[in-house]
């Protein structure tokens, strides 16, 4: 039969759309293309979603996607910083009063301390030069991100304790996924030994808010103290260290690959090599980002990275004094200037195929294989290079493998890393038109929905496999429609950008490839495949009398599914966050030479040597 095939079971998280599950998000994509039925579902989700019960529709919209920055995170008309001011005292010295509180220890030696009005202050006399930080504010040149709904704060939700605002993203999104399982997890839980299960997540930035590293790196010089959760909180594995201890209680495999943009792809190669292998029978892959602060985006506009109000009001001829389009900041593949920044966070559920049909799981998909490739010697370390090629290459020849030359030539998508640069553009398209060009592909659909959702770097991927899981299911491609027209430097041989929404026939779906680039040279593709694909697979795998079992045990899935969509909408859910529950300590633990077990789950300790022929 082979190796185990990682059926996607449930997928969950939140974007600047909205809740991933049950395809809410990517409805807000394509919400132009919907029937009526369906954008009230989407809205209904929204409306839920963000607490704004009584706007309009239109005025609900406005609250997602990419938008000018919002005061949840801060104004980027007036953003806070500390001007230096060096002064001189020309011989009479600099005099001021300072209740003695504040004294600094120790006093600088060119201070000269002398009695206050009471004996409260003190007077500070200096002579000679001295530098003073000054708080005050300035305007950023970057104002558009793309931000989770306005309203919407997942910390809210269950006792967060002042965590990072990735951290509770995290909860919030395994917490969806888990949810749009439909499965009991805690009886699941008992059937499976410990090492069976898989977490790999994290997020590129680490937690840079002021709740995590942020803080813990601002503190001091903002005269307040470091407290004991900023730097544990701030690790970039933290994710998937909060939903082994808070939402699964699991003790497997655990960990976050991180290769900048690339990490969810990362992350989702030991997922898929752990279940193929046997070494899992369940994965979690996940990844959060929250890097809508001004440090974070002040760091990539230094760069150049960043499309600034200037250069979009340069793009449509726009006076100085004109506010820019900031729905349309990001543009893949047309006349840009920089990508948009986001946050975002989001989780798949793997099984392994037996455990699939035998639970009644949901067949969304599955993950055939993730290729990862280094850019080699480099000039600049954020240029791309040709690790990009190798693993688009390698991922369209694991389709061919799988799907057949008609299939890979015929049902077949790709999910753009697509970032809305003037760089990516142009490299991104010749390597797409090149490879397509090389299997045989004449036109190929390429999406790119950061054109929506903006770049939530480490989770950017997760974004892309969420979009394309609704596209199976919902039919509709969402079309790059910031861009208004391709750049005359795009390459479009062999490939079908589509500007709008298209179509398409789900009876021909096969695959995507998924495609995300990182600065550093990280280079990943997935070849997902379709559920039409999917479950010919288990057909020919498991017989016709597996699947029978499998649909009848589909049924009772897809009821709790709907009865959990029901609580939610109706606000009766929370996420899960299971704090000191179920701890489990020194005589939870049982063993002798041939097995351990934790809780009465038993894992063996019996192994042959790997290395013996």
């Amino acid at each position: 039969m082979g190796q185990a095939l990682p059926v996607i079971v449930s997928f969950g998280g939140v974007n600047s759309a909205g809740r991933s599950s049950m395809h809410h998000a990517y409805a807000r994509m394509v919400e132009t293309a919907l029937s009526a039925d369906r954008r009230d579902k989407m809205l209904r989700s929204l409306r839920q979603l963000t607490g704004a019960v009584e706007d309009s529709d239109g005025s609900l919209l406005d609250r997602t996607l990419i938008r000018r920055i919002g005061p949840q995170h801060f104004d980027p008309s007036r953003v806070s910083w500390n001007q230096r001011l060096p002064t001189r005292s020309n011989g009479a010295p600099v005099s001021f009063e300072l209740h003695r509180r504040y004294l600094p220890v120790p006093v600088p030696d060119d201070w000269q301390l002398l009695p206050g009005e009471d004996d409260e202050h003190v007077r500070v006399q200096i002579v000679g030069e001295q530098q003073f930080l000054l708080p005050t504010h300035r305007e950023f040149e970057v104002k558009a991100a793309s931000q989770l709904p306005d309203g919407f704060d997942p910390a809210a939700l269950y006792p967060s304790r002042n965590h990072p605002r990735g951290l509770a993203m995290s909860v919030y999104a395994a917490s969806d996924a888990l949810g749009n399982l439909g499965l009991d997890w805690d009886a699941l839980l008992t059937t499976l030994a410990p090492d069976q299960i898989s977490v790999y997540a994290g997020s590129a930035m680490g937690q840079l808010d002021d709740n995590g590293t942020g803080g813990m790196l601002k503190a001091r010089y903002r005269g307040s103290r470091i407290t004991s959760k900023f730097c544990p909180l701030g690790l970039a594995e933290m994710p998937a260290d909060f939903v082994n201890a808070y939402v699964l209680g699991a003790a497997g495999s655990t960990g976050a690959t991180l290769g900048a943009c690339a990490s969810f792809l990362y992350n989702l190669r030991h997922a898929v090599h752990d279940i193929r292998s046997g070494r899992a029978r369940v994965a979690f892959v996940g990844a959060a980002e929250a890097p809508v602060t001004p440090e974070v985006m002040e760091g990539y506009a230094a760069m150049g990275a960043l499309a600034t109000d200037k250069g979009l009001r340069h793009l449509d001829g726009l006076g100085d004094d004109a506010e820019p389009d900031h729905r349309r900041a990001c543009r893949p593949f047309g006349e840009n200037c920089g990508f948009t920044i986001g946050e975002s966070a989001q989780f798949l559920v793997l099984f392994d195929d037996r455990l699939a049909l035998e639970t009644g799981a949901n067949i969304l998909g599955s993950a055939a294989d993730v290729f990862i490739n280094a850019d080699g010697f480099k000039k600049s370390i954020s240029g791309p290079g040709v690790g990009n090629y190798l693993t688009m290459a390698r991922a369209a020849a694991c389709a061919r493998a799988i799907v057949g030359e008609e299939g890979l030539r015929e049902g077949g998508l790709v999910q753009a890393h697509g970032t809305g640069t003037p760089q990516n553009r142009v490299t991104e398209s010749v390597i797409l038109s090149r490879v397509a060009g090389a299997f045989g592909i004449e036109d190929w659909p390429v999406g790119a929905i950061k054109s929506y959702v903006g770049h939530s770097l480490a989770a950017a991927s997760g974004d892309q496999i969420a979009a394309t899981l609704g596209i199976w299911a919902e039919g509709w491609m969402p079309g790059i429609s910031t861009t208004a027209a391709l750049a005359d430097d795009v390459a479009t041989e062999n490939l079908s950008f589509n500007l709008k929404h298209q179509e398409l026939d789900l009876s021909r779906q096969r695959y995507a490839l998924i495609n995300a680039k990182g600065f550093g040279g990280n280079n990943a593709s997935a070849a997902i495949l379709s559920p039409l694909q999917t479950l010919d697979m288990l057909k020919a795998r498991h017989g016709a009398t597996a699947i029978s079992r499998w649909e009848k045990a589909q049924e009772s899935v897809q009821q709790a599914q709907e009865a959990r969509e029901a609580r939610v909408l109706a606000g009766e859910e929370s996420p899960r966050y299971l704090f000191d529950n179920n701890v489990l300590g020194d005589e939870a633990v049982s063993f002798d030479g041939e097995s351990i077990a934790v809780a009465n789950q038993r894992v063996s300790l019996v192994q042959s040597n790997p290395f013996e022929d």
